[in-house]
């Protein structure tokens, strides 16, 4: 109505399932408001398939920018200091899902294709599909577990039993993909490595992370920076 350009959010599939994560989703994004959450507009159930009306965040998400060389983060910025703002971000706006709202709110599925980047690069926190309000029990068991390999914290995955520590572990896979401008899972590394948390816990472990940083990182950063956020994702 008012010439904005939005985001429309539509289910592939009609689909029971489908349908209770748009109907969950919608619940907890009418329910938050903040600056690095992505805002709902509207929504519309009665459609063959369901959809969800939101804000339109139009620098794509975190990784295409750290992963698709030809579209990169503009030079024009410190790439260090852009990173550890969008790290920032991301940890303020999981910081109010877990302690300000009236219920917290497990995301569930933290990672860099879930934060978007607006025109100043602020990151936005989207998809709460899978996203869980949770009462005065503070964990939540699931019947299967949710997330996505490589970003799953591993006692979530042995338990069954979600909390607000599962989602942090996931924030600190995202603050090393920051870092280091690698994949959460490669098949170009070998063995035990296949994980980026494995590749990065080793490489500190054996006092040589600072090879396995982004070159675009260490140029614009100290050594005392880059294992300050190093000894905060360990």
């Amino acid at each position: 109505m008012d010439g904005r350009i939005v985001a429309i959010k539509k289910s592939k599939i009609v689909d029971e399932s489908q349908l209770e994560q748009f109907i969950n989703e919608m619940v907890i994004l009418s329910q938050v408001n903040h600056r690095n959450l992505v805002k709902l507009l509207g929504c519309c159930l009665e459609t063959e398939v369901p959809l969800l009306v939101s804000e339109f965040i139009p620098n794509g998400t975190l990784y295409h920018r750290l992963h698709n060389r030809n579209d990169e983060f503009p030079l024009s910025f410190n790439i260090f200091n852009m990173r550890l703002q969008i790290a920032t971000e991301v940890a303020g706006a999981l910081a109010y899902l877990h302690s300000s709202t009236s219920i917290p709110i497990y995301h569930r599925d933290i990672k860099t294709t879930n934060i978007l980047l607006d025109d100043k690069y602020r990151a936005k926190v989207s998809d709460f599909g899978t996203s869980r309000l949770v009462s005065i029990e503070q964990t939540h068991l699931t019947t299967t577990v949710k997330g996505t390999f490589g970003y799953l914290d591993p006692e979530y995955s042995q338990s069954s039993y979600f909390t607000k520590k599962s989602d942090v572990y996931s924030f600190g896979v995202v603050l090393v993909e920051l870092l280091t401008g690698e994949r959460p899972i490669s098949l170009t590394r070998f063995g035990e490595n296949i994980t980026l948390i494995a590749h990065f816990t080793s490489a500190m472990e054996e006092g040589r992370v600072m090879s396995i940083f982004d070159a675009l990182v260490i140029k614009e950063s100290t050594v005392d920076e880059l294992m300050i956020v190093a000894n905060l994702a360990m």
